[in-house]
């Protein structure tokens, strides 16, 4: 039941119909739950039992927490650790170790027969892991109490609008708006409403319409490509993930308006960054600060010294690559962005107090290279194999003339979107977008909602699933 269906619109308007009914507060989040539940059971129903299995034992071990000390209050943290990346590891990584562990044995010269497809990735588990167990973690570390209401804690962990790709919540931010109804619910429906028809037209006419397919054209055939193929396909890809993970963001976003709840902003401009520690405060942004709130710093972050704060980093990044996918290419993606880090920390050391870099004309400049950089990485996440990424990336870094798989008119139709895109985030870049949009008139608002709205109803793209539905 993607956002972008007729099915989710029917489903979303039953939903949003009973929500509006004057009942008490305890039968509408009763509602909500169901709701989610069903949401959820829409693609896979078994798959609901994974989803009350991390509830059942994040809300069981937190209420354990508080009545125990020492060891024992850590172990209920371990079990909740373990149940939820048991969970994940079994459902997601399950497949790549057997695998990895097959080509081990084939080196020593045994064979060993890998049953393809046996593992059924669970849609979203990556996302409502992470989100269930930083509330356990939260109240070991006494950052919040425990819930008191169990269908509060389960609707926290199920709630539709950002279960399957995020927005990531934590506890402390989402489970106080369930204490009382929203009484500005009204308000905040045309605002849910303008926010999810802008995030449909990124994720439809952007996204899917004008970028997917000459993404498909260089990554399809990229043993043919030439460099400027490989350039356009890859610029083409940072806009199609931009448009559609931020799309459904801001789609997350506006379904939960709609229905009086506030959820986080995942994207902040990211393509206005200067370098990538600004980067990554600008992309996935509840990912972000999910990995250095419970990894980092768990880690030490930057405490214990120059280089472990150099090895936490990597760390951090390359297992951050890996919870994108079981797959060596987002191995290798994370583990890019982790030596990016580290380089900018050692050149931040020798260069951070030059008056030239502090200009703003070099600023600009960081910032165009940290986005080609970021660029040259997408590659690895993008590509279908190693071979496929490092043959790109050749005829990227030693030019080849020519135009091998795509036309003129999608290298004029990618730079145009892309530069638009960039010109947009620099000039956002510190600007909140909802401010901006309720500073313009009304008529202009509408007018600007209702030409979205007609490119979104003649867009010919096919329709696609959300790219983040795979992690």
């Amino acid at each position: 039941m993607a956002f972008n269906s007729l099915t989710f619109l029917i489903f979303f308007a039953v939903v949003l119909g009973l929500h509006s009914l004057p009942l008490q507060w305890h039968v509408k989040k009763t509602n909500l739950l169901l709701a989610s539940y069903i949401f959820y059971a829409a693609w896979n129903p078994p798959f609901v039992l994974l989803l009350w299995i991390s509830t059942m034992t994040d809300w069981f071990a937190a209420k354990r927490m508080t009545e125990s000390e020492g060891g024992r209050r850590r172990l209920w943290l371990i079990l909740s650790i373990v149940v939820n990346l048991g969970l994940l590891g079994y459902f997601k990584y399950g497949s790549f170790l057997e695998e990895n562990f097959a080509v081990l044995l084939s080196m020593a010269g045994i064979d060993y027969g890998v049953s393809a497809g046996s593992i059924i990735l669970p849609l979203g588990i990556s996302f409502y892991t992470f989100q269930s167990m930083s509330y356990s973690i939260d109240v070991y570390r006494r950052n919040i109490k425990p819930a008191d209401s169990m269908l509060d804690f389960a609707l926290y962990v199920s709630f539709f609008p950002q279960l399957v790709a995020g927005p990531i919540l934590r506890a402390g931010y989402f489970m106080t708006q369930l204490l009382e109804d929203n009484k500005d619910r009204v308000a905040d429906f045309g605002w849910g409403i303008a926010l999810i028809v802008v995030g449909m037209f990124e994720k439809v006419v952007l996204a899917d319409g004008l970028l997917a397919p000459v993404v498909e054209d260089v990554y399809g055939a990229a043993s043919d490509a030439s460099t400027i193929d490989a350039w356009i396909g890859t610029l083409a890809f940072a806009g199609q993930i931009f448009f559609d993970f931020n799309g459904y963001s801001v789609i997350a976003v506006g379904l939960a308006r709609c229905l009086g709840f506030r959820v986080p902003w995942n994207f902040l401009s990211p393509y206005a960054a200067i370098g990538f520690s600004d980067f990554w405060r600008r992309w996935h942004v509840t990912l972000s600060a999910w990995l250095r709130d419970y990894l980092y710093i768990s880690l030490g972050g930057n405490r214990i010294g120059r280089v472990r704060t150099y090895v936490n980093l990597a760390v951090t990044m390359l297992l951050g690559g890996l919870w994108h996918g079981a797959s060596w290419l987002f191995v290798i993606w994370g583990g890019l962005h982790g030596l990016l880090l580290v380089l900018e920390r050692l050149a931040h050391r020798l260069f951070g107090g030059v008056e030239f870099f502090k200009t703003g004309f070099a600023r600009v400049l960081l910032g165009l290279l940290t986005f080609a950089l970021v660029c040259l990485t997408w590659v690895f996440f993008r590509a279908e194999s190693l071979d496929a990424a490092t043959g790109l990336l050749s005829v990227m870094l030693m030019p080849a003339s020519g135009l091998g798989v795509i036309d003129l008119s999608q290298v004029l139709t990618v730079l145009g979107v892309i530069g638009a895109l960039l010109g947009t985030h620099w000039f956002m870049r510190n600007r909140e977008f909802g401010s901006m949009l309720k500073s313009l008139p009304w008529p202009a608002i509408g007018m600007i909602l209702a030409a979205m709205l007609i490119a979104i109803l003649l867009s010919p793209g096919e329709e696609r699933d959300f790219i983040y539905f795979e992690f």
